[in-house]
Parts: C-alpha cells; sequence; structure tokens
C-alpha cells in the first residue's frame, strides 16, 4: 500500500480503509509539521494546528467533498494555511487597545508617537486601495501576492503551496505588480503610504 499515489489512498479511505490514512499521514506529518512550525514558531500552536488541518481532511474526505486532483500533499498544506491565518486574525481581534478610558489622547500625542492619526488614516486609505485593486487581479496572482506580502512568504514557500514552480509564482507577482499599476493609473489611485 505503501507505494499507491495518494488520491489511491484518499478513495480506499473514504470506503473505510483507515490503513490508507495512516499511509497518507506518515507521508505528509514531518513536511506539513515543519510548515506549520516555520510560520508560527510556536510547539504547542504548530501541534493544535497540525492536528486540526487532518481533522479538517479527515472531515472533507469522509464527507466526499475532496477532489482528486494529484495535489494532496498541496490540498493539506493549503489547509493548514487557512488555519495559521485564522488564528493570526483571531488573535489579531483579540489584541484591540481602547483609548477611551485615559485623560490624555495615546494614540494621537506627537511625543509619544511618529505617526499622527491623520497620517494612519492616509495610510489605512492606501493599504484599502491596494486591497480593492488585488481583489480585481486574477486568482493566481491575487493569491500570489496576499501570500508574499500579507503573510510574508518566501516565493519557494508560494511555489510549494500552489503547486506551481519558483518561475511560475515569480512571473504572476511581476504581471500582478504590473497589473495594480496599470490599475492605479486608471483609477487615478496614489499608492503611496507616508
Amino acid at each position: 500500500m505503501k507505494q499507491m499515489t495518494d488520491d489511491v489512498l484518499v478513495t480506499m479511505y473514504a470506503k473505510g480503509n483507515n490503513q490508507a490514512f495512516d499511509i497518507l499521514l506518515d507521508r505528509y506529518k514531518n513536511k506539513l509539521y515543519s510548515y506549520i512550525y516555520f510560520i508560527v514558531r510556536n510547539e504547542e500552536l504548530t501541534e493544535d494546528i497540525f492536528q486540526e488541518t487532518f481533522v479538517k481532511a479527515i472531515v472533507t474526505i469522509q464527507q466526499g467533498r475532496y477532489t482528486a486532483d494529484g495535489k494532496f500533499s498541496a490540498w493539506l498544506t493549503r489547509i493548514a494555511h487557512n488555519l495559521v491565518i485564522d488564528f493570526f486574525r483571531q488573535e489579531r481581534n483579540e489584541n484591540v487597545i481602547s483609548n477611551d478610558e485615559t485623560e490624555t489622547d495615546l494614540f494621537n500625542n506627537v511625543n509619544l508617537s511618529d505617526d499622527n492619526i491623520e497620517t494612519q488614516l492616509v495610510n489605512e486609505q492606501v493599504l484599502r486601495d491596494v486591497k480593492r485593486l488585488m481583489d480585481a487581479l486574477p486568482d493566481n496572482q491575487r493569491e500570489v501576492v496576499y501570500m508574499r506580502f500579507y503573510q510574508d512568504l518566501s516565493f519557494k514557500e508560494i511555489a510549494e503551496i500552489t503547486g506551481v514552480s519558483i518561475n511560475t509564482a515569480l512571473g504572476r507577482m511581476r504581471y500582478a505588480l504590473l497589473n495594480i499599476r496599470r490599475m492605479a493609473e486608471e483609477k487615478d489611485i496614489q499608492l503611496t503610504v507616508y
């Protein structure tokens, strides 16, 4: 069974053969664990996300929603990647600070910060404009831009996750940046951050 392809093993597991999934788990556990740890840099969190990734994979396969396309490893990595994003998004939302209970305006005090609220608002508007332009990109270009700039992944990692060569990932980034510049000029959007 160990020589069987991922898709054959997934099909066998979907039909009730638990040993098939054990082989898949054994085949990808080290690579997936390393990938998650590389991003989160915390063993306990890595373990949680690792386990949740395989739980999601199991549920998806058992519900018959997995589409076999020869990219099981990339699919697992994508699940883990999305779980990592969800974790950081949730963590960011939990770390909101309020300025309401202090007499001094901590967020707009020039002595305490390099930026004032006006500069921050302008920068936020630029980031919203960039996000809107990103949303207009073709899916494969938008994905590369998001992974590179918002998740700080290397092109090697992007290539592995998306299942393409590094040159293809670089090419998609190049075209994405060209498209963003073109759309910004057409819509007269200034992309300068202060």
